[in-house]
């Protein structure tokens, strides 16, 4: 029988699969230094498309997201270099075209979505696929479309193709209904060379708008209030060029922080700006861990027991939700009874029944996961279903007796660099292997 070529390219892909290999057990010493922030990294790359020169962007994370955007902006015409794994040179004025035509791309990550604002705001039209990306839940793009329609665009979704067309953008009031960083961003994308004053409220607050604020300002934009809830925006003619400096990544160094307290020992997070991660230490102490605040590094240490605590998500400066699955996978070895109360996300605990086959005990009850602490986590196989849930496998991996397999790691590769040196350097026990696939698909 003739079997077509593309048919057997992906029975290859189903035979072998990468997986992170985890023999838990090992508490963590040393040090381990954090990348820069995947959040603006996916929004400053796509920001460069506004600028009239080229733009050299520096401690840029080395994961999968940022090469895919990468190569987006390549296909589109622009010159792209990569001087160093964690500095790019981007010259966008190749690129011709609104019509961001590489829907495989696009598909492979949610913040593609950032793709139509830059083009909005440089041709005032804007052709995008609807964004892919981790699926834990449904993230329409409505406030973003909102946003468009008030700086004068119209919008039309069509077979999963989103149409943005304007004669000229013209600065107005944008009020969100609900905090969201993604259209946060869109929005000032599409604002900085919009005609007149554009006021956003309601705007998210977290380090990456405010990141990405700096950097079209350093290209000569004009905002105010970033890292408030109102943003003003007063539309300018031209961008240019600049070289701009990634924020660290609050989120990997609060998995790193959560990793440690998980299995207790004594490990320095370097690279970090600790005021971003205070509520991640508040939480943290509440459970008995011990967390140091230096200029540029935390030190986070756990020698007794861990304690039980509760944790709400919300929009920044609260707990952010990014970082709800680590702590779920933190506290299943907690003492006593802990509630975790997701209230950004609708469906964020897809990853639970994956932490009860490492023997956690986690009710679910709409947005409430209550998690009853218990003795020990027994290594199993199991699947990372998203990018954070991913890194909550690895934690519980870290925790647990015996072998760990965690399969899908393509999710936990989007956000977290060199994960495996950097957990090895201070005394897991991971190793990224190669296997031929014979796990039952349903697990």
């Amino acid at each position: 029988m003739y079997i077509k070529p593309l048919f057997k390219i992906r029975i290859l892909e189903r035979a072998f699969v990468d997986k992170f290999v985890i023999k838990g057990g090992n508490k963590l010493y040393g040090e381990i230094s954090v990348s820069g922030a995947k959040n603006a990294a996916v929004a400053i790359i796509p920001a460069t498309v506004l600028a009239d020169d080229v733009c050299r962007i520096e401690n840029l994370p080395n994961i999968k997201d940022v090469a895919v955007i990468e190569s987006i902006l390549t296909y589109m015409g622009a010159e792209v270099r990569r001087l160093s794994e964690s500095v790019l040179e981007i010259d966008p004025r190749g690129i011709k075209s609104y019509n961001v035509s590489c829907v495989e791309m696009v598909a492979n990550m949610r913040a593609s979505y950032y793709l139509l604002g830059a083009f909005l705001g440089k041709f005032s039209k804007a052709r995008v696929p609807m964004p892919g990306g981790c699926s834990f839940c449904d993230r329409p793009v409505d406030q973003h479309l909102k946003a468009f329609e008030v700086l004068g665009a119209e919008c039309h979704v069509e077979e999963a193709v989103i149409e943005l067309s304007a004669e000229k953008l013209t600065g107005g009031s944008i009020y969100f209904d609900v905090v969201s960083v993604g259209s946060t961003i869109n929005a000032m994308l599409a604002a900085v060379k919009a005609e007149g004053l554009t006021t956003i409220e309601n705007a998210a607050k977290e380090p990456h708008i405010v990141d990405v604020a700096n950097m079209l300002n350093s290209m000569g934009a004009n905002i105010k209030g970033a890292g408030t809830d109102v943003i003003k925006i007063r539309g300018v003619q031209k961008l240019h060029g600049c070289t701009y400096s990634i924020i660290p990544d609050q989120i990997e160094a609060g998995t790193y922080m959560a990793a440690v307290a998980a299995t207790g020992g004594n490990v320095l997070i370097k690279d970090v700006i600790p005021k971003h991660l205070d509520s991640i230490s508040a939480k943290l102490r509440d459970t008995g861990t011990v967390v140091e605040e230096y200029d540029e590094a935390v030190r986070v240490i756990r020698e007794g027991e861990l304690h039980r605590c509760n944790v709400k998500t919300m929009p920044h400066p609260g707990f952010p939700t990014d970082m709800q699955p680590q702590f779920v996978a933190l506290l299943s070895t907690a003492s006593g009874t802990s509630r975790v109360n997701e209230s950004v996300w609708d469906d964020r605990f897809s990853y639970i029944p994956q932490l009860k086959r490492l023997g956690a005990d986690i009710l679910q009850q709409g947005h409430i996961a209550i998690v009853q602490g218990v003795s020990g986590l027994k290594g199993a196989p199991v699947k990372a279903p998203d990018l954070r849930a991913g890194a909550a496998l690895v934690i519980a991996g870290l925790v647990a007796k015996g072998t760990t397999e965690i399969e899908n790691i393509k999710y936990i590769e989007r956000g977290y660099e060199n994960i495996v040196d950097k957990l090895a350097a201070v005394g897991a026990d991971i190793r990224r292997v190669t296997y031929k696939n014979t796990m039952d698909d349903e697990y």
